[in-house]
């Protein structure tokens, strides 16, 4: 099974922002390839990260789970989201009310246009 790694210095996160964009009504991601070697060769480099301005706690913690799910479902998928690059996901307030079944395959795009 692929381990989620994130992402842990402003440096790295610098990098990735000025790379790759895409832009959806729930999320936004951005890539890069990878510059960093993760410990673990079978791990993918991906942090999600909410706005401050987006509701109480709770509810941005639940749309970070929304989406590390929907990545998950991905990551079994073989060749859906490419492990060379690193990636960011913003969540926005959209994706709360949003069912998963309904982001995956917004997602799958997003990931595809990357590639």
């Amino acid at each position: 099974m692929v381990k989620l790694e994130s992402l842990k210095k402003s440096s790295q996160f610098k990098k990735v922002l000025k790379e790759k964009k895409i832009y959806t009504d729930y999320f936004s991601i951005f890539a890069a390839k990878n510059f960093y070697q993760t410990k673990n060769k079978n791990s993918l480099l991906i942090s999600f990260v909410m706005k401050k301005k987006i509701g109480n706690a709770v509810k941005r913690n639940k749309i970070k789970r929304k989406l590390k799910a929907i990545v998950h479902n991905l990551l079994k998928k073989k060749g859906a989201i490419n492990k060379d690059n690193t990636y960011i996901v913003f969540g926005k307030s959209k994706a709360y009310k949003e069912k998963q079944s309904a982001l995956l395959p917004e997602m799958m795009k997003c990931f595809k246009k990357i590639k």
